[in-house]
């Protein structure tokens, strides 16, 4: 039966023996859109639908949305996934609402619709430019596509400057154009672009800023809010509903990274201070502290400029001592960033006897209590550093014997390994002559139904049945190829990691490069409690079935 387009217009049957187009109608919203209809999703949608409803030899196999994603880049999730349909054959023809939907970077807009489409027979459908790729009417494309994606490339850049422009015209002029307040401040009700105290949170700043000018460490401030359970700063605006996303939160614990951003900031005494970044090839980066735009007196202060300059000299003074004092150098910590308390789970930190006679003796020390609060750690654990190492070590060299064993049996089923691999090979290839059959039945199966011979139901479950088994031999094939080389990766490199960890049975000390090589992360429970989580514990399971299979 001949489908009917939404106007009522009826397609005509498709001619015997023509290819059926499997597409994607992908549908893109910028992040520059003005709410006009024709650009919305739903209508992008409907236009590309009515336009393949005149196509009988086309239907719609998938749609793949990126919603206030920019044209002027092609890093897109749902594109992305639609490229990979495509490499994997369940696509075979794009169809867009217009050429700037597609994207509005000239070079790489031309390179899809030029090069990659036609490398991977893809048909392509711009409906609003009247462009298709299998049209005879497009002899002069490689003229007006071009010229079309310069357009919108120039109008994207346009859009880009013009709002760029429009925030830095703001910035200049003292309002607020963040996306969130500072913390210590709300956005104005009436004016989202002005700054009121938020007096929940403002309190907090004042006494941050009393105890920096009273010469108080910041690890002691940090100490001191955590205890009085006051909320981080982005804990209390994911309160507020301004922070949603669980990445934004934080651990919930103050850092003296976040007071030290707060007595810094300028806004605190009234001031506006932005523009201190700016965005060069969709990437950020700084601006210097010359170029930042800075406007006196846009605010309600929540400190005083005499306070804030009390505090910021404290600070000083604290950093001037810090640096005049003369320090012994630290050896190398080749636990760095690997070593965790096995009760509260942070960082073990790494401290030097105060013994001057014994000023190369270390120890490893849960400082939660110290930093965070009281009772943050349940069970602070120390252990002096040698007696660590050499635990670590003895672990190793055991593992280190487990590993050699089953490298030297991995060695020696080298030869069931090759006829696994010739074994895969075989079934690969009945897979794909499977696949070609079903391909090749599908073409028949789409003439048998213009013709008359198969009902429109018929037609439907037979042509669901040829395309699942062509589907699930796909991907059979693409599962034993990629365990094929997971396992050949993966053999060679444990034999490889074997023949390193031999030598540590002879004596050798334990070194960064090891620690690098070997370990993810050690956990210490006590000083004879310790337990090492090895890099290799859970890349080699395809090794591990390797082993299981003798």
């Amino acid at each position: 039966m001949a489908r009917k387009s939404r106007k009522g217009t009826a397609a005509a049957p498709a001619p015997r023996g023509m290819k059926l187009w499997r597409a994607a109608l992908y549908i893109r919203l910028s992040v520059e859109f003005n709410g006009r209809r024709g650009d919305s999703l739903e209508t992008q949608r409907e236009i590309m639908e009515a336009h393949l409803a005149l196509y009988p030899d086309i239907e719609v196999a998938g749609i793949y949305t990126d919603n206030g994603i920019t044209g002027r880049t092609f890093e897109r999730e749902a594109f992305q996934r639609m490229l990979a349909d495509i490499e994997a054959g369940r696509i075979n023809c794009v169809v867009v609402k217009d050429l700037s939907r597609l994207g509005r970077n000239t070079i790489d807009t031309g390179y899809y619709i030029e090069k990659y489409f036609p490398l991977h027979q893809v048909r392509f459908i711009a409906v609003n430019d009247q462009y298709d790729s299998e049209g005879a009417d497009n002899s002069g494309s490689h003229i007006t596509v071009p010229l079309k994606n310069m357009i919108n490339e120039a109008y994207a850049a346009d859009i880009s400057k013009k709002v760029r422009s429009q925030a830095h015209q703001s910035m200049k002029a003292g309002e607020f154009i963040g996306a969130r307040p500072p913390y210590g401040y709300r956005k104005d009700p009436g004016n989202c672009h002005k700054l009121l105290p938020d007096e929940n949170t403002a309190l907090v700043v004042r006494q941050i800023f009393a105890w920096a000018a009273e010469g108080v460490p910041l690890n002691q401030m940090v100490k001191r809010l955590n205890e009085a359970g006051i909320p981080t700063p982005s804990h209390y605006k994911a309160s507020c509903g301004l922070i949603k996303h669980e990445n934004l939160m934080g651990s919930g614990v103050w850092q003296t990274m976040t007071v030290t951003k707060i007595l810094s900031d300028e806004v605190y005494i009234g001031d506006m201070v932005q523009g201190k970044t700016t965005v060069i090839g969709h990437k950020q980066f700084p601006v210097p502290p010359e170029d930042w735009i800075i406007v006196r007196g846009t605010h309600e202060p929540l400190v005083s400029r005499e306070l804030f300059e009390q505090a910021r000299a404290a600070r000083e003074v604290a950093a001037k001592k810090y640096t005049q004092t003369v320090k012994t150098p630290y050896s190398e910590n080749i636990l760095r960033g690997r070593i965790f308390c096995g009760c509260c789970g942070k960082p073990l930190h790494r401290q030097r006897s105060k013994n001057k006679s014994r000023r190369d003796d270390y120890f490893y020390r849960c400082i939660s209590n110290d930093r965070i609060k009281k009772d943050a750690c349940q069970r602070p654990v120390s252990v002096r550093e040698d007696h660590l190492l050499q635990a670590i070590l003895t672990i190793i060299r055991k593992e280190a014997e487990v590993v050699m064993g089953n490298s030297l049996r991995l060695k020696q089923h080298s030869g069931q390994l090759a006829q696994d691999k010739a074994d895969a090979g075989r079934e690969i290839a009945k897979l794909r002559q499977s696949a070609a059959d079903s391909r090749k039945y599908l073409t028949s199966l789409y003439e048998n139904f213009i013709s008359g011979i198969l009902t429109a139901e018929e037609y439907r479950t037979l042509k669901a049945n040829y395309e699942g088994t062509t589907a699930a031999a796909a991907q059979r094939i693409r599962e034993l190829q990629r365990r094929q080389a997971e396992r050949t990766a993966q053999v060679a490199e444990y034999i490889s990691m074997a023949d390193r960890l031999a030598g540590i049975s002879k004596g050798r000390k334990l070194s960064a490069l090891l620690v690098e090589q070997l370990i993810e992360r050690v956990t210490v429970n006590g000083p004879e409690d310790v337990l090492i989580q090895f890099r290799f514990e859970s890349c080699f399971e395809r090794v591990a079935e390797v082993l299981e299979d003798e």
